[in-house]
């Protein structure tokens, strides 16, 4: 097994670099503090939701189709974010999360999730257009769990859900026509002959005329001060640029007046949070091409009963709180290298891993070789995008690596195995089986069919793979190179432009990946993974 330098096992990189940030003013360097920037973490951590309990703050967030999902981050300064859990480890069985019969759930799973604590208990919601349902998970405990699940129909799209000061509960949801709906005490589903009415008639009649573009969504409802304020995305119909409106009602049912709150680069949808120093901010986040949908925090100021969002109504880059450890994450952070070594106890996989769809538990072992993930095949499928037990985690911008060293001597023929910069129109490098020959090859399918651009035999049974994407500047690419001693890399094939495309709906993640095209039953074993900062950091 190889194994890194011990300057290799320093902090890992997490997903919130970003360029250069702006530097407090100058003091003594013993007490000089670099202020927080933005975008908090610069990668795809979509449609989030964040709470406070005492000092500290949770988030959750949309990981569609993977699996383990609904991601729960936490943090106690609101800049620096480590994992936590995840509130399920499967959504659901079915065909198409099991990738199966020609199915699948690209762009569908969970989606854009609410996070509530109430009465000593962490509600985590979302809803699937896959299950049909929506989905609540409940725990104590948002760090060891266990995570319960009430489902129901019918499915509330963008809800948010909200526990009233007088004990009721509703959900507040839907695209353009907002409802408020009010929910059974044990959140088994709508309370007959409870309230359900619509709230907002239409978001999108702020915008005037000019009618039109996105319908407004995504409703995050609050209480400040006596008054409810519901926070959607809208845009209007003559261009296409995601904006915050708010609209506010002193009754939770309102009648609501709505203004437009911040229509800044399209970096929107969200909330409201506030510190323990009485310190408002919003959190939203911006569509950031093929990297993602990334996070942001705005400062926030009331006037006139209003929260007044970022400075002179621009999403500051540079705000008011210590940078801390930002760009920097431990060993259960967004994202993780890892050994694949495990002591009695460790977790099997950290909670930087989400499998692409629900994994095949007797496809994937961390004992049949121990310090190796080994993964093995048991169907036959056609392209990367139908294989199960694809392993991922975040790319990360401006940029960042990824790199493994592979044994593919268990191979089979028409067997394919390597390191992916994975998305629909997705980049490899990796190893094929082909009449008995082992070839290294490099991959893109950024016009939506898969096209080998190299391929140089391979007299070996191991090799080092790696992928380095570039997200700035334009164009943004993946970049593919192998190593044959670990020290030395060669680039093979040409860059692969990356495109964030629907149906996945979600930035690249760089992906560890074995499929058979021919004879299930082979096997690859990953030595390791690391992830680094970009070019910059080849060793």
């Amino acid at each position: 097994m190889s194994r890194p330098i011990s300057s290799l096992l320093l902090a890992l990189v997490l997903a919130c670099i970003t360029s250069q940030p702006l530097s407090a003013a100058p003091a003594p360097k013993e007490m000089q503090v670099d202020p927080a920037h933005n975008p908090l973490i610069w990668a795809d951590v979509p449609d989030i939701a964040i709470i406070r309990v005492g000092k500290t703050y949770y988030m959750s967030s949309t990981t569609m189709h993977m699996s383990p999902g609904l991601p729960i981050m936490k943090s106690t300064d609101l800049v620096n974010w480590t994992m936590a859990s995840y509130a399920y480890q499967t959504l659901a069985d079915n065909d198409a999360l099991r990738l199966e019969n020609g199915k699948n759930a690209y762009g569908e799973g969970s989606w854009a999730s609410s996070l509530r604590y109430h009465d000593g208990v962490f509600h985590a919601s979302t809803f699937a257009a896959n299950t049909g349902r929506t989905h609540i998970y409940t725990t104590r405990d948002p760090e060891r769990g266990p995570w319960k699940e009430t489902s129901f129909e019918p499915l509330l799209g963008d809800h948010s859900l909200f526990f009233d000061d007088d004990g009721r509960v509703y959900m507040v949801y839907g695209g353009g026509r907002i409802m408020l709906t009010e929910m059974k005490p044990d959140l088994s589903g709508i309370k007959p002959g409870g309230v359900n009415k619509v709230i907002v008639e239409n978001v999108n009649a702020l915008f005037g005329a000019d009618q039109g573009g996105l319908k407004g969504e995504g409703s995050q409802l609050f209480k400040a001060n006596g008054r409810y304020y519901l926070f959607n995305i809208a845009s209007p119909g003559s261009r296409w640029a995601r904006t915050v409106t708010i609209h506010r009602a002193d009754a939770i049912d309102g009648p609501y007046e709505g203004r437009i709150a911040l229509d800044d680069r399209g970096i929107a949808q969200g909330g409201l949070i506030d510190t323990p120093e009485g310190k408002w901010y919003a959190y939203l986040f911006k569509d950031n091409a093929a990297v993602g949908r990334i996070p942001y925090l705005v400062p926030v100021t009331w006037k006139d009963g209003w929260p007044v969002l970022g400075e002179n109504g621009k999403a500051p880059m540079t705000l008011d709180i210590p940078a801390g450890a930002q760009g920097v994450s431990g060993a259960s952070g967004i994202v993780a290298s890892d050994e694949f070594d495990r002591r009695p106890g460790d977790p099997a996989l950290p909670l930087a891993w989400q499998w692409n769809h629900n994994p095949k538990p007797h496809d994937w072992s961390l004992t049949k070789r121990p310090g190796y993930l080994s993964l093995t095949t048991s169907r036959v499928v056609p392209t990367l995008l139908e294989a199960p037990n694809t392993l991922t985690q975040r790319t990360f911008g401006p940029s960042s690596s990824a790199t493994t060293r592979i044994d593919v001597s268990g191979m089979k023929d028409g067997d394919w195995a390597g390191l992916s910069a994975f998305q629909r129109q997705y980049g490899f490098v990796g190893v094929k089986m082909s009449d008995g020959a082992r070839s290294l090859v490099m991959v893109s399918a950024e016009t939506d069919k898969p096209e080998e651009f190299a391929s140089i035999p391979l007299s070996g049974k191991t090799v080092h793979l790696r992928v380095d994407c570039d997200f700035e500047p334009a164009p943004e690419i993946a970049r593919f190179s192998y190593s044959l001693d670990g020290k030395t890399w060669t680039p093979i094939g040409r860059p692969s432009r990356l495109k964030y495309t629907f149906p996945h709906f979600m930035g690249y993640r760089f992906g560890l990946f074995y499929y058979s095209t021919k004879t299930a039953g082979g096997r690859v074993d990953f030595d390791y993974y690391r992830v680094g900062q970009g070019t910059e950091d080849r060793r």
